[in-house]
């Protein structure tokens, strides 16, 4: 019989409260009982230890067009090798991932280590590597141990994130990475609330810390019908990234398919995300697309 992998150790990130531990790395800031998990699901105290689920445990691994990541202004026409895990530190609504953000690793997974990972870019002659398809924030470790590798073997970095990280998880892996696409969700703290499971606030602060370091930035905004894509909420959106980032960064529109706890929705209308485009280039955005049409 198969058994599930076995966890790795790695106490980074995390701060002992007693026989608990506190977990820094994203802002939900678990407290982890001893044999308990935090909001995502695959961190873990074993033993007074932080054990990781997801780090050293692909779910995914593809080489992509980096336009995919969506990026179409870092290294373009060249592909990255992308890697996914298991866990989230959202519970969105509309996840089109969720066997992974939701689920564990099941029996018979191999560990590959970071510098077999990078080795199997260079082998398909990827210009870089990209953290993606479930939050990387909530593998930060594995994520950081492959950057590094990467880097030394003269490959960039890639991370497509949801954003929602603490400022210290963020100086540590943020500088490690050369190119990233944060999705903003929605202007509106209370679509996080409601259909995330989080906050907007964490979110437009790292945008920020992460545009402070002259890193190359891209934004994607999923317009949903009925929840985000009105035209106040979309100038709610626009209002907000505003402060955090220049009418340099490319902004990305993304056209809705039902998804998960959402199949009830329709797609979104084109004219909705021509209309957000629209919206934006009034503002001043000189690199604005839409995606998923």
């Amino acid at each position: 019989m198969l058994q599930a992998p076995s966890p790795s150790a790695d106490d980074r990130f995390v701060r002992p409260e007693g026989d608990a531990l506190r977990c820094f790395l994203c802002p939900h800031r678990c407290l982890l009982p001893p044999g308990g998990s935090g909001f995502c699901r695959v961190r873990r105290n074993e033993g007074g230890r932080l054990a990781s689920r997801a780090d050293g445990f692909p779910a995914a691994i593809q080489d992509d067009p980096i336009e995919k990541k969506p990026l179409l202004h870092f290294l373009p026409g060249t592909r990255t090798f992308s890697c996914g895990t298991y866990g989230c530190n959202f519970r969105c609504a509309n996840c089109q991932n969720d066997e992974l953000s939701r689920g564990l690793p099941p029996g018979g997974m191999r560990r590959i280590a970071p510098e077999d990972f990078v080795a199997m870019a260079v082998a398909r002659g990827c210009r870089s590597v990209a953290f993606t398809y479930n939050e990387p924030t909530v593998w930060a470790g594995y994520a950081m141990d492959i950057a590094l590798a990467a880097h030394g073997a003269g490959l960039a970095t890639v991370l497509v994130s949801n954003g929602y990280i603490t400022r210290e998880a963020a100086e540590e892996l943020f500088p490690l990475i050369d190119a990233a696409n944060f999705d903003v969700k929605s202007g509106d703290p209370a679509f996080y609330r409601q259909i995330c499971g989080g906050g907007l606030e964490p979110v437009l602060e790292a945008v920020a810390f992460f545009r402070s370091l002259g890193r190359h930035l891209e934004i994607t905004n999923l317009l949903i019908p009925g929840r985000n894509d009105s035209d106040r909420q979309v100038e709610q959106l626009l209002d907000r990234l505003e402060p955090v980032i220049d009418k340099s960064v490319p902004l990305h529109f993304s056209r809705f398919f039902p998804q998960c706890e959402l199949r009830h929705l329709p797609p979104t209308p084109p004219e909705r995300v021509h209309a957000a485009c629209a919206a934006a280039r009034l503002r001043g955005y000189r690199y604005v697309h839409a995606g998923n049409l």
